[in-house]
């Protein structure tokens, strides 16, 4: 069902042909680089400047917020205005002390609504409180506990190794990271295997149609002018077109996982309800394409984040082999087969694992739109509908926040050393200074299993085996991008090398 009223308010820009093509010059004729504010003009905002850094926004936006006395600045585009802030007193405001005030707001349920529906991540109000009560059932020690002991180590054990075995000395797919994730997701929160980590790495249908959504989805939420995609949709074409059928074979993958839960639950109506899909399909109330919303944005957040934070640990790991040593040394003190308490204590990883994400977080900018109009504690004026956005990329590498070598991955800058006994200790950050994990009512329910599932594949991939860089001889570094989730462009080459020592 197209929404008319949504194109008819993107109207006006019909008659903005000119600045267009004014737009496309300009991102050829500038510079990716800046030293001061961006420049803002009547009518067109900030769009020049918009354009030319779109291929390296979140980099941009860390600029521009370094810039800023309170690391606030308001972007103008074609008439609407956007706060973005790398403040933590601001986005403390946001997610906790204001929560209510701001909501995910109609913009963003518009833009990805066509993927994630209903689901968790899209949703505000009741809708969302409903799918997080429901959830957290399914983040308590014992599901963890069964998470580590059970599922992982026989994803890493029984597949992830042997196939690492087998391709040794040449060059690996990043891709395994991300079958990984998703048969881990999927088998714990809906207890089902699509197997995708296999001997054969046969590219799955599922898995493809999963990578283009979300890259089309992130398109259109960097679109200067909505009109083009919103059009698109209308038309069918082009991208909004492929989006189209792969959300068609992602919600019949999804589908079929429901209908078989359902299958199974009524086969044997004394099943132990023992994942999160069957506590939503057991609800009668609930329709089955609400289930299947809740089904993608729990593989979305179990897939993508995940890899995409293993992606970046292993290729920093590898480039500073003083913090490779100091891992191994850590891995060495512990049994082949590390148990739950054992992985829950590895200080050293665990900081390692939350450098590596300060650097490079799984989600880089999160974005509300205001319910009503505010104030920031920074003093920024917030008009309701507003929306408003906190970088957690520029919250990274904010100097003053992390110090003079914020930008340098230095695990240590998390931990602490007991005088007398010389034992490390973790010190965590104020989640409103590391807002990794989201935090507030919205924090992320699945931090501690994010964490235990990382910490395993880390343990037990660099026991065995160096990851290195097939580029490093070239100075390669990788180049940071973000669709849904952070990625690497052109992918993380890299050849597997069995430990000999």
């Amino acid at each position: 069902m197209v929404d008319h009223g949504s194109l008819l308010s993107w109207f006006p820009y019909i008659f903005l042909p000119f600045f267009t093509f004014l737009l496309f010059f300009c991102k050829k004729s500038s510079s990716s680089s800046i030293s001061r504010l961006p420049k803002s003009y009547p009518l067109i905002g900030s769009s020049f400047a918009l354009l030319a850094n779109s291929e390296r926004y979140n980099q941009w936006v860390a600029e521009v917020l370094n810039f800023c006395p309170t690391n606030t600045y308001v972007i103008r585009n074609l008439g609407a205005s956007i706060v973005t802030t790398a403040y933590p007193e601001n986005v403390k405001h946001i997610l906790k002390c204001h929560f209510s005030n701001y909501p995910k707001g109609g913009v963003m349920r518009n833009i990805l609504s066509d993927f994630l529906g209903n689901g968790i991540f899209n949703a505000d109000g009741d809708s969302w409180k409903f799918q997080r009560k429901i959830s957290s059932h399914e983040f308590n020690t014992t599901s963890l506990r069964k998470f580590i002991e059970e599922i992982v180590k026989i994803e890493i054990f029984r597949r992830l190794i042997p196939i690492l075995s087998m391709t040794a000395e040449k060059n690996s797919e990043l891709d395994l990271l991300q079958r990984f994730a998703l048969d881990n997701i999927c088998k714990i929160s809906f207890g089902y295997d699509p197997s995708y980590l296999s001997i054969s790495l046969e590219k799955k249908e599922f898995s493809v149609a999963f990578e283009d959504a979300t890259r089309i989805m992130s398109e259109r939420i960097g679109h200067i002018i909505h009109l083009v995609w919103t059009l698109k949709r209308f038309l069918d074409i082009g991208s909004e077109k492929r989006l189209k059928q792969a959300t068609a074979t992602i919600r019949e993958s999804a589908r079929n996982i429901v209908r078989q839960k359902k299958h199974e639950l009524k086969e044997k109506s004394s099943l132990e309800t023992s994942d999160l899909l069957s506590r939503f399909v057991k609800d009668d109330d609930l329709d089955e394409d609400f289930v299947i919303d809740i089904v993608i944005s729990f593989i979305l957040a179990g897939q993508d984040t995940i890899s995409a934070a293993l992606a970046w640990f292993f290729w920093l790991v590898s480039c500073n082999p003083r913090v490779e040593y100091e891992i191994l040394k850590e891995i060495n003190q512990t049994s082949e087969e590390p148990s739950y308490d054992d992985v829950k204590d590895m200080v050293y990883i665990h900081a390692s694992l939350c450098e590596s994400m300060r650097l490079y977080p799984p989600v880089p900018l999160d974005s509300k739109e205001a319910a009503s109009d505010d104030i920031l504690p920074d003093g920024t004026v917030i008009k309701n509908g507003m929306r408003v956005s906190f970088s957690i990329y520029a919250m990274g590498r904010m100097e003053h926040m992390w110090g003079s070598d914020c930008n340098e991955f230095k695990p240590e800058r998390w931990l602490e050393k007991e005088n007398v006994t010389g034992k490390l200790s973790f010190m965590g950050k104020d989640p409103y200074t590391y807002p990794i994990f989201q935090a507030g009512p919205r924090i992320c329910l699945g931090k501690e299993m994010a964490f235990l599932q990382m910490k395993m594949v880390a343990v037990e991939v660099l026991r065995r085996f160096h990851v290195v860089p097939t580029a490093n001889k070239n100075n390669y570094a990788p180049v940071y991008v973000s669709y849904l989730a952070s990625k690497m462009k052109g992918d993380f080459p890299v050849k597997i090398e069995k430990r000999t020592t």
